[in-house]
């Protein structure tokens, strides 16, 4: 069998082993804009959208994409080559390989072909739900004073109806929709944050006050921003990936995606102007209190990943797997979770906790998705101040050990040195690199001096335990290893 380009029109020339949508693409309408189309929106909310519609549901809430960075190019191309068609590659730890064509998505614009064009879309009565998978570190909170940054959009403020950023485009979406007398829109983050609806109200808020203080009022009665926790580890598309679909399904697709073969989706209630029957999906679960899943997710899954990342990479490990089965690390994990992490969790009845975490060390521990440490540790300044400071501070407050939590960030500081103990070369990917840089000469002369980084790590720094009990850990990393150090930490009473 040769390989067929993935498009509409070859869907029913594909392998009868591959599942691709039976409904009418057509008659799907675009209710849904969503900003950062990546591997993880892909493997998630689109595939949640596909099983709705492949049930005859949701027809009003078709996906259409939006870029407005420079390497949203890629993704453009690609969708738009395949008629917005894209094939989903689920593997189990057990071996088991699940392939479909997910067509939720029906269109993608990329905002600076045309942003007025873009604008105008999300002005349609059509457009009913905004939403984002901008990264944690997309919206522009500042550590060190917990408020946006209002200096990363000065461009958009000097031209409001010409914006570039996600902010600007909203807004000013919004500011016409209250100019025709239009309803306003559900703004749904989609991105590992506590609180995201309302870190996201806070940025949206923030920038519309900047631009318009009546505008801004009537955001904040017109406009919803739901919480919502999501849960699938969506790895990197790699070249492998690509020879698989190519060379076992014979699909061509200049960009699957591969992930895990477990879903979760919890949300807020709480819509403007309707939403899609999620109740209908398994996946899915609406709630009026989302903390209680945020933490659990956030706090044994993001920092988890925080905790074997930087540790694993200066033990030379590349994959996440092969981390996760070193028994120190899968030790080390398991300490972290049920001694530290577990204590500032919020209990959710029903909820089996012990069961989740032993789930959590089996689904890093899954060999086939080649998930790696390299891209846990993508942005790990954010990742540390956001998933694994809070650990820290809510163990402060009730006075528990924080040693565990703390060796995370130190690891953190001690992998910035851009070296494995084997002499390997640690790349540092992050958004505040020289930053890092800077900060890791400095703690390679005094470890004491992470108390002057409240911009990085924000007001954990002043606390004289956290310095001391950091201080002790990244400085035995550096004279025992991490594999004495990991010893240490777990057998600490």
């Amino acid at each position: 069998m040769e390989q067929i380009k993935l498009s509409q029109a070859t869907l029913s020339k594909l392998s009868s082993d591959i599942k691709v949508p039976q409904y009418d693409r057509s008659a799907i309408k675009a209710g849904i804009f969503h900003f950062g189309v990546g591997n993880f929106h892909r493997a998630h909310q689109a595939l949640i959208m596909d099983n709705l519609f492949a049930q005859g549901l949701a027809n009003d809430y078709g996906i259409c994409g939006v870029g407005v960075l420079e390497q949203d190019k890629k993704m453009r191309d690609a969708l738009k080559e395949q008629d917005f068609l894209y094939t989903l590659v689920e593997k189990s730890s057990d071996g088991k390989i699940t392939s479909r064509v997910i067509g939720s998505i029906i269109d993608y614009i990329f905002a600076p072909d045309d942003v007025n064009t873009l604008i105008e879309r999300l002005c349609t009565s059509d457009a009913k739900i905004v939403t984002l998978t901008i990264t944690e570190g997309g919206y522009n909170i500042n550590p060190s004073t917990n408020e946006f940054d209002l200096t990363k959009v000065e461009d958009d403020l000097k031209n409001p109806s010409s914006p570039k950023s996600v902010f600007g485009i909203i807004v000013e979406a919004l500011r016409r929709r209250k100019d025709r007398v239009m309803s306003g829109l559900t703004i749904l983050s989609c991105d590992n944050l506590q609180e995201n609806g309302k870190i996201a109200e806070k940025a949206f808020i923030t920038y519309a006050k900047a631009v318009d203080l009546d505008l801004a009022e009537w955001i904040e009665l017109n406009v919803k921003f739901p919480n919502s926790m999501v849960d699938r580890i969506t790895p990197v598309t790699t070249n492998d990936e690509r020879n698989f679909v190519s060379e076992k399904l014979k699909i061509k697709d200049s960009w699957p995606v591969v992930c895990e073969d477990f879903i979760h989706w919890v949300i807020e209630d709480k819509f403007v102007c309707g939403r899609p029957p999620f109740e209908k999906h398994s996946a899915v679960q609406l709630v009026d209190n989302v903390e209680p899943y945020e933490l659990m997710k956030l706090r044994l899954i993001n920092a988890g990943h925080q905790a074997i990342a930087y540790f694993g990479l200066m033990i030379d490990f590349t994959y996440v797997h092969d981390a996760s089965l070193y028994k120190l690390i899968e030790d080390y994990l398991n300490a972290y979770m049920d001694r530290e992490a577990t204590k500032t969790l919020r209990s959710v009845d029903g909820f089996d906790v012990s069961n989740y975490k032993k789930k959590i060390v089996e689904r890093f521990q899954n060999p086939n998705i080649l998930d790696t440490l390299k891209r846990l540790a993508f942005d790990g300044s954010d990742r540390i101040f956001k998933f694994v400071i809070p650990v820290i501070t809510d163990l402060l407050n009730i006075k528990q050990s924080i040693y565990l939590s703390t060796s995370i960030v130190a690891s953190f500081a001690k992998h910035l040195d851009g070296v494995s103990e084997k002499g390997a070369k640690i790349e540092i990917a992050d958004r505040a690199k020289e930053k890092l840089e800077e900060l890791a000469k400095k703690l390679q002369k005094d470890p004491t001096a992470i108390q002057n980084e409240i911009e990085l790590f924000g007001d954990i720094v002043t606390n004289t335990e956290f310095v001391q009990v950091f201080k002790e850990i990244y400085d035995k990393i550096g004279t025992d290893g991490c594999e004495k150090t990991l010893k240490w930490l777990i057998n600490m009473k």
